[in-house]
C-alpha cells in the first residue's frame, strides 16, 4: 500500500538533501534521519538550545541522556576525557555499527566550551554515550554538518521506535524540521549500550551487538543495576518503553490466560513465533514472525506499528525462546508490555 509523504519528508538522501540537512542542523533545527538500528531525531550535540528541542519534541524527561552520533573515531575521541584501550578494540571490531560506548566526557575548559558536550545531552552525568552508525546517510549527514549529533529515536518518549520515515511522520509530525527517508532500518532495534566508564565493562542495554560478541573482545561484562531515582546511565532503562498504544500481552507457548479472550475484549492480533494458539477463537488475526532472532528484531517494531494502525483491541506476542541471541528482543518485549 502506498504511503503519503510529508511535505518535509525527502526521499533518497542525495548530496543536495544531505547539504540541506547539514545546514539545518548547524542552525539548531531538528532532522530525522535513518540509521541501521532505528530512525534518529538529530540535533547538534554541541548546541544546548537545539538539544532542548529534542527533549520538548519527544516529551522526554531530563533524566534520560541522549546518545551522541559521530562519523569517526577521531570525532569520538575529541569528546571524551580518555579513550581506553577497550574502547579502541571495540571500535575497531564494531564501528560503524549498533554499539554505543559510554565513556567519561571531556570537561569544558576556558575558551573551549563550544567543543564540549553540554550537560543537557548527558542528563547532568559525567559520562557520554557515543556511537558511529553503520548507515551511509547517517554518516553523510554527520560529516556534512561537521558536528556530532545527539540523536535519540525519533518518536514520543516510551512509544514505539520508528524503523521507517513514515513511522516518524506519524509519531512526531510537525515537530521535525526535516525527515530524510532512507527506507526501512536493517537492524530494527536500538544499539547495544556498554559502559567503559568504571572498571569492569557494564551492559546497560542489550541490542544489535550481543553480549557474547562483546565478551569475546573485552572479557566478562557486569550487569547494570536498576536505577530508582535520578538520571539513568543510558537510554532505554525506563521500566516502560518501546510501547504500542494498544494493550500488549506476552504469551507463553500459545496459552492466552487471564481472561484475555473473554469478557468482550474485542478483536486482537497474535504475533506468532513458534507456538500456535491453544484455544483459537473467532476475531483473532495471526501474524507470523520470523524464526531467527536477527530477522525477528528487524521487523518487530514495524509489526507493532501495523498492529496499532489496525485498531485492534489487544496485541498478544508469542514469547521467543529464552536464549542468549534473543536477549535484546526479550528486553524490548518486557518493557513494551509493562503497564
Amino acid at each position: 500500500m502506498a504511503r503519503a509523504q510529508s511535505r518535509k519528508q525527502s526521499k533518497g538522501g542525495d548530496s543536495a538533501e544531505i547539504g540541506r540537512a547539514a545546514k539545518m542542523l548547524r542552525a539548531g533545527r531538528l532532522v530525522a534521519f535513518p540509521t541501521e538500528t532505528v530512525y534518529g531525531l538529530g540535533a547538534n550535540a554541541l548546541d544546548a538550545a537545539a538539544v532542548e528541542r529534542i527533549y520538548a519534541a519527544k516529551g522526554r524527561p531530563a533524566t534520560s541522556p541522549l546518545i551522541v552520533h559521530v562519523a569517526s573515531v577521531e570525532m569520538a575521541q575529541s569528546l571524551v576525557a580518555e579513550w581506553p584501550e577497550a574502547a579502541e578494540r571495540l571500535a575497531q571490531q564494531f564501528w560503524p555499527g549498533p554499539l554505543t560506548l559510554v565513556l567519561k566526557k571531556r570537561l569544558a575548559i576556558a575558551g573551549a566550551a563550544r567543543d564540549t558536550i553540554p550537560d543537557i545531552v548527558t542528563a547532568g552525568l559525567s559520562t557520554v554515550g557515543l556511537r558511529m552508525p553503520a548507515h551511509p546517510m547517517a554518516l553523510a549527514v554527520i560529516r556534512a554538518a561537521g558536528v556530532p549529533l545527539a540523536a535519540p529515536s525519533a518518536n514520543r518518549f516510551t512509544e514505539l521506535s520508528p524503523t521507517t520515515a513514515e513511522h516518524v511522520r506519524m509519531g512526531l509530525g510537525e515537530e521535525v524540521d526535516l525527515i530524510i527517508d532512507g527506507g526501512a532500518c536493517e537492524v530494527g532495534i536500538e544499539s547495544t549500550v556498554l559502559s567503559l566508564a568504571e572498571g569492569c565493562p557494564m551492559l546497560l542495554r542489550p541490542g544489535g551487538i550481543s553480549r557474547g560478541q562483546l565478551e569475546a573482545v573485552v572479557g566478562p561484562i557486569a550487569e547494570a543495576q536498576e536505577v530508582r531515582a535520578g538520571a539513568h546511565p543510558s537510554p532505554g532503562m525506563h521500566p516502560r518503553h518501546y510501547s504500542p498504544r494498544t494493550n500488549l500481552y506476552l504469551v507463553t507457548k500459545g496459552d492466552l490466560r487471564d481472561g484475555l479472550l473473554s469478557g468482550g475484549r474485542g478483536e486482537g492480533i497474535y504475533l506468532q513465533h513458534r507456538h500456535p494458539l491453544k484455544h483459537r477463537q473467532v476475531g483473532i488475526t495471526i501474524h507470523q514472525m520470523p524464526q531467527r532472532a536477527g530477522d525477528y528484531a528487524a521487523v518487530l517494531y514495524d509489526a507493532l506499528h501495523q498492529a496499532d494502525q489496525g485498531n485492534y483491541s489487544w496485541i498478544a506476542i508469542d514469547l521467543p525462546p529464552n536464549e542468549p541471541e534473543w536477549e535484546a528482543v526479550h528486553d524490548r518485549l518486557k518493557r513494551a508490555a509493562t503497564k
